[in-house]
């Protein structure tokens, strides 16, 4: 979803691009086709990743790139998406996430990071996920400030053809223009289906991945840039 807006944004602008997955014969896992995919390349924007296979996709994927691109007299520039917070929540995704930024500062490349907060899309899906029925089961103090992909999306054809870095370099974090509950997504969400506002059943935040949510670990910093549309203003569309 993600990947696709990006090409779009930069074909826009008048770049020539090329889109390496699996659809392409690329295989950032096992790294067929990785090294022809790369080649020529002034930038590439890194935004693969798998839900299930995130160990596999990501940091295997990320490494396997590196091996790639560290042989080479100039690299391409590297921009690599993530998730804020990823640093302050033990979830298993989330580590990964971060070990991928980790593995990148340590290679020396040309490599910039953007960390974004959830997309609305992510939140739909949570939200739906937590509902049966006349029922909502919420994770006490769980929110987001979640954000639109298609402006993260131009936000990283910027940083692709702006300057590349000499090393390492970590974007300011991009969030969306609203905070709100988990509690409160359920409603908007059941509102645009045109259905009852479910009970909500409040659980306690067990586990140290939903005692983070509750700490508000996911939520961007003061100095984050803010931007795109609300939750409410996506669901409308």
């Amino acid at each position: 979803m993600l990947g696709t807006e990006i090409v779009r944004r930069l074909e826009a602008r008048g770049a020539t691009v090329t889109s390496a997955s699996r659809r392409t014969s690329v295989d950032l896992a096992t790294g067929e086709g990785l090294e022809a995919a790369l080649r020529g390349a002034e930038c590439v924007v890194h935004a693969a990743t798998h839900r299930l296979r995130y160990r596999r996709v990501d940091l295997d994927g990320t490494r396997n790139m590196i091996k790639i691109l560290a042989r080479w007299s100039s690299p391409p520039h590297l921009i690599y998406v993530s998730i804020v917070g990823c640093d302050r929540i033990p979830q298993r995704y989330y580590r990964v996430k971060h070990a991928c930024e980790l593995v990148l500062e340590r290679s020396k490349l040309p490599v910039t990071v953007v960390r974004a907060t959830q997309f609305h899309t992510l939140i739909t899906e949570i939200a739906s996920a937590v509902t049966l029925g006349p029922l909502a089961f919420v994770p006490r103090g769980m929110s987001f400030q979640p954000c639109d992909h298609r402006w993260i999306a131009a936000e990283l054809a910027d940083v692709a053809l702006g300057s590349a870095p000499s090393g390492y370099q970590r974007a300011t974090d991009r969030a969306g223009p609203e905070l709100i509950s988990l509690a409160e997504a359920v409603g908007l969400l059941r509102a645009k289906e045109g259905k009852p506002v479910p009970r909500l059943i409040t659980l306690p935040a067990k586990g140290e991945t939903l005692k983070a949510f509750e700490a508000g670990a996911d939520l961007p910093d003061a100095d984050a840039k803010i931007g795109g549309s609300s939750f409410r203003e996506f669901l409308e569309w």
